[in-house]
């Protein structure tokens, strides 16, 4: 098991810790319902470190992009992000990153802590174009500063403009006093913010600043439940249930990040299923009937057969009602239709709703 370089902190601050991803990692600390609101009214920090990293550079490194992702890498300009995936070369997904473009030669690439291993060799394996790859995964920590307070609060730490960066830009400069910090305006939160990229060896230092920084804004650390409830409000997919292997883009709603201005790894496959349309589809559901859907919990019609299985589900604490998102027959898939959760062996009515389930 891995551990962070911030894993000594959360201990301290009595968080309650567990195995992720192969790692070390802080759940909660005060409670999922107490992160959760302090993220949406004021400002939280997730440590993220899990999170891999990846640098690739040359002439060439776009069109390897091009190649192995589903987006149009090509439109990305200097300073922006793009939100993606890779698809698997048999109609599902190896992962879902985000591209950062720092030139037009270089790209800083942010993937899934579960899937670094399997994401670097399926790169490595489509790379016949001499692109430099490097790993930097175990070299840098992450912190997310998420909450509609986030850019007040840290504005002392840097000369960056933070209320000025707009959603899915970054830039490089000086932050709490370290040099050459990459400041990227993203997060899975959907409370605005901030992810601040650092090198392990400051990131201790860095996180006494950002709480001393923050402390009259209300900071919080916030652990990995939240980060899911968080994102699940927002109907933000997680690799490994909303998405994996087995799921195309298409199906999970992906179709926005699917361009076929290019070709790439299964674009022939993608456009016939887009033509043909997808015999299933990832649908937003909320509770009818008291309940909280969980994770494989079985998705049924009135009569009782099966049309899918929930991918993820909680107790919405913005809400307070259950909310989930599962694969259904796409005869189930329509807004308002009517379905069931099977809890407990006992079908719990739901209907399909339009994301995002929280509305600011």
């Amino acid at each position: 098991m891995k551990n962070t370089a911030l894993s000594d902190k959360h201990i301290a601050l009595g968080a309650k810790m567990v195995p992720f991803a192969g790692y070390n990692m802080p759940v909660l600390y005060e409670g999922v319902n107490i992160e959760h609101d302090t993220v949406r009214n004021a400002v939280g920090v997730f440590d993220v470190s899990h999170m891999g990293e990846f640098v690739l550079r040359g002439p060439n490194a776009l069109a390897l992009i091009q190649k192995f992702t589903s987006n149009d890498a090509s439109v990305i300009a200097d300073g922006k992000a793009q939100y993606t995936c890779m698809p698997n070369g048999k109609g599902g997904i190896v992962d879902d990153l985000i591209i950062y473009r720092v030139n037009q030669n270089e790209f800083f690439i942010v993937v899934n802590a579960s899937n670094i291993e399997k994401d670097w060799n399926w790169m490595s394996s489509l790379n016949d174009l001499g692109v430099e790859m490097e790993n930097l995964s175990d070299q840098y920590s992450l912190l997310a500063i998420q909450g509609p307070k986030a850019a007040e609060a840290m504005q002392s730490l840097t000369d960056v403009s933070l209320k000025d960066m707009i959603y899915y830009t970054f830039t490089h400069g000086k932050f709490a006093g370290i040099e050459n910090v990459m400041i990227s305006a993203t997060g899975y939160t959907g409370s605005g913010g901030f992810e601040i990229y650092v090198k392990n060896e400051d990131v201790n230092h860095v996180w006494d600043k950002v709480f001393e920084a923050g402390a009259a804004f209300g900071i919080k650390p916030i652990g990995l439940a939240a980060r899911d409830t968080l994102r699940l409000e927002m109907g933000f997919c997680l690799y490994g249930n909303d998405i994996d292997d087995t799921t195309s883009p298409l199906e999970a709603g992906l179709g926005w990040i699917t361009k076929f201005t290019k070709e790439f790894t299964d674009s022939d496959f993608l456009k016939k299923q887009k033509e043909e349309g997808v015999k299933r589809k990832l649908v937003a559901f909320e509770m009818v009937d008291r309940g909280i859907p969980r994770h494989d919990y079985p998705i049924v019609d009135a009569n009782g057969t099966v049309i899918g299985k929930v991918t993820s589900g909680t107790m919405s604490p913005s809400m307070k009602l259950g909310i989930g998102l599962g694969y259904v027959t796409i005869e189930n898939a329509a807004l308002e239709s009517e379905i069931f959760i099977e809890i407990r062996e006992k079908g719990i009515k739901a209907k399909v709703v339009k994301l995002p389930f929280y509305k600011k």
